[in-house]
């Protein structure tokens, strides 16, 4: 993890405008779509999860978790971190349109962030080309769509991206602030604080870089333990935050059995589109990780996206969300963008035109026939 020298402004500006542009023409197309079913842009953008989000910001967060008629314990907005939220509540007031709209508009922002993030990890283990290509490669996934709604894979993503940046560069005390920040995010940020923490320690038995990997270290886990402290203090019960996941959401985690029985049960019966590509990214997902852990990359990277993958695949419950959960493991396009760097300028554009009639499709499945969250 060696210092490198400063992001090229030609290649940064590249990145951001080619995730602009393919997210921008999956976009237009979800338009024309929409309009062709008289539907508003702004509420498909701004639905499910999304919608959440925009409650936290005009009704605050949950007292207590609800209560079903039985008894038993209902959706609670408590499941979801401040961050986005927060800043969606700071855009609110200056813009038109409500915090739905904030909500889009802040996620499209942390795109651009996160493409530059992105941009800025694979230029540093791969040069310039790669770097642009890892950017456009993680704007059209089958699940690029989230990426264009009030969603925080975008921040979530962004906020990774330049804390694996941070620590590539040892950067020690950024990449520390910058995972606590991730971690009033989402809680996919265990991955990042495992791999911050985990950074740290090596270069404190290695006795490098002085106090700082020891502050790196302390502050990495501030920002997810701090929210579930604050849940705890707020339901008035220590394990608070888990009943919100286990019990209010059914999410929990097991030895693999949920993903395993499913994608089993998908072979002998009959199932809806969206657990099919599930499935399919998260294979995948499994076997570009095991290109990426042979593929001499930085460490760091493999660590970060090989947790991603394994919360992911050990997760219970939401099946159809596994593939957007994967979102943040950016790092396992790495291989594939820097083989795409090497190819010529015909395979290259055919590859990126196919992969991104693919996600626009498949984006307006998932906001417009798909009934769940995407």
């Amino acid at each position: 993890m060696l210092r490198s020298a400063p992001l090229d402004r030609r290649g940064l500006l590249g990145a951001i405008g080619l995730f602009v542009a393919l997210r921008g023409l999956c976009v237009a197309v979800l338009a024309v779509f929409a309009a062709d079913r008289d539907a508003s842009l702004l509420r498909i953008l701004g639905r499910s999860d999304a919608s959440w989000y925009a409650g936290v910001v005009t009704r605050g967060y949950d007292t207590a978790i609800p209560l079903a008629a039985d008894g038993s314990l209902l959706p609670t907005n408590l499941a979801f971190f401040p961050l986005f939220p927060g800043l969606v509540a700071v855009v609110d007031p200056v813009l038109p349109g409500g915090a739905g709209t904030a909500g889009i508009v802040v996620a499209w922002l942390c795109g651009i962030g996160a493409a530059a993030g992105i941009y800025a990890v694979g230029a540093h283990v791969r040069g310039r080309r790669t770097g642009v290509l890892l950017a456009g490669l993680w704007a059209v996934l089958p699940h690029g769509v989230v990426l264009s709604m009030g969603y925080t894979e975008p921040l979530f993503t962004g906020l990774a991206a330049w804390t694996l940046w941070a620590l590539l560069r040892r950067s020690w005390v950024a990449a520390g602030a910058l995972c606590l920040l991730a971690g009033l995010t989402r809680p996919t940020a265990a991955a990042l604080v495992a791999t911050v923490g985990l950074c740290a320690l090596v270069a404190v038995v290695r006795r490098e870089d002085g106090w700082r990997p020891w502050v790196a270290g302390a502050l990495a886990p501030l920002g997810l333990l701090g929210y579930i402290a604050w849940v705890g203090q707020r339901l008035g019960s220590a394990d608070a935050y888990f009943r919100v996941q286990n019990d209010a959401w059914k999410m929990s985690y097991d030895a693999g059995g949920f993903t395993l029985t499913t994608t089993r049960d998908l072979l002998t019966q009959q199932g809806a589109l969206a657990y099919y590509v599930t499935a399919a990214v998260v294979l995948v997902a499994i076997g570009l990780l095991v290109v990426l852990a042979t593929d001499q990359v930085p460490w760091p990277l493999v660590v970060f996206a090989g947790i991603v993958v394994a919360l992911t695949f050990f997760g219970a419950g939401y099946y159809h969300a596994k593939a957007r959960l994967l979102l943040p493991a950016f790092p396992l396009l790495l291989p594939v963008a820097a083989g795409l760097a090497a190819a010529r300028r015909t395979v290259l554009v055919v590859v990126l035109s196919v992969l991104t009639a693919i996600s626009a499709g498949y984006g307006v499945y998932l906001t417009l026939a798909w009934r769940y969250s995407p």
